[in-house]
């Protein structure tokens, strides 16, 4: 490998590392978005002309004009003025925003990076994949936007999930992509091989508790039951009536919802605890570290739900909340990749 070649790996591997922190931004402040309820202050795409806020108070009225139109103005916020509009307003032309310099970032130096022929094909292929799925989170985005502007005053849970879920997509295989990168080596993340489904099985396990998590702030399920361990009384929600078997599915339900949520951290907990057995009984020394980690991460992840639920949804443990769950999903990604060794 030549000098030239060297300096360009090490610029892919940091434009990588920068990719996956404005990821990692955008997840924030799309969660103090939802958190906030400012997703829909603004009610059209505006893909292009929505690069710069508006200046002129003429603009600002048009946009709380067309704010004053959805269900969320007419049922939740009719007292609502233009100085508090200001503010989601800016939460959601802010996350926007991160978006657009996301999709910039990514694909320039993308182009260049094709173009120098210094970095494997298959990092380019995989790079070219993301990109699509940058491009593809947008126009989710805005389909979610899109649920909560005629008869709703909030976003479908749903949509919003798979907003979420394609944005966690992205920074694992970021993050997949990094680790790689660092030690040199093109590990395949889908290896099947039996001593490795344990642990992708825990990287599953982990991706559907955000999904239910979307699920749960969507819905405002966390406003439903804010006692713990129980559920109010009862470690079943007593408000709960499942009649037919449809009814175990039924993710429209808030204390269904919550339930699951809840029981799913059990399960995984215990699911992670077996994981601790298999590493040390196997003595699988190289794994020390990395499960240590998600241990840590997973008690983190755990007491900061619980606390969110006791402190009534405190905007900071929620935000703190969701925070973790990408780490903890990094955590686990990086005991993967050990496992793969």
């Amino acid at each position: 490998m030549t000098r030239y070649d060297k300096n360009i790996n090490n610029l892919f591997l940091y434009w990588l590392i920068i990719s996956l922190v404005f990821i990692f931004f955008i997840i924030i402040v799309g969660g103090l978005t939802r958190l906030t309820n400012s997703g829909l202050s603004i009610t059209e795409w505006e893909l292009f002309k929505g690069v710069l806020p508006p200046f002129k108070q003429e603009t600002w009225e048009f946009y709380f004009n067309q704010y004053k139109k959805i269900p969320q103005y007419e049922i939740l916020n009719p007292e609502m003025d233009l100085n508090e509009f200001k503010i989601i307003f800016f939460w959601e032309y802010f996350h926007r925003l991160i978006a657009r310099l996301i999709g910039l970032f990514f694909l320039i130096p993308l182009l260049f990076f094709y173009f120098s022929k210094s970095i494997k094909k298959e990092f380019i292929s995989i790079c070219f994949k993301i990109f699509l799925l940058i491009v593809l989170q947008g126009t989710v985005g805005w389909y979610m936007v899109r649920s909560g502007l005629i008869n709703d005053v909030t976003v479908s849970h749903y949509r919003l999930s798979i907003h979420l879920g394609i944005a966690i997509i992205i920074i694992a295989s970021i993050f997949w992509m990094i680790l790689n990168s660092l030690k040199k080596t093109n590990r395949i993340f889908f290896n099947f091989k039996k001593q490795n489904i344990p642990f992708l099985i825990l990287i599953l396990l982990i991706f559907l508790q955000i999904i239910l998590g979307a699920f749960v702030s969507g819905l405002d399920a966390g406003q439903i039951y804010q006692t713990w361990p129980l559920m109010g009384y009862t470690y079943f929600p007593n408000d709960l009536i499942l009649s037919n078997k449809g009814d175990v599915i039924n993710f429209e339900n808030h204390s269904l919802v919550q339930f699951y949520h809840r029981n799913l951290a059990y399960f995984i907990t215990f699911y992670i605890l077996g994981l601790v057995l298999y590493i040390y009984n196997k003595r699988l020394i190289n794994l020390y570290f990395a499960i240590k980690l998600v241990i840590i991460l997973l008690l983190i992840q755990i007491i900061l739900g619980i606390f969110t639920l006791l402190s009534g949804l405190n905007i900071f443990l929620a935000s703190a909340h969701q925070i973790t769950s990408v780490i903890l999903v990094f955590s686990a990604i990086n005991l993967y990749y050990f496992q793969t060794k």
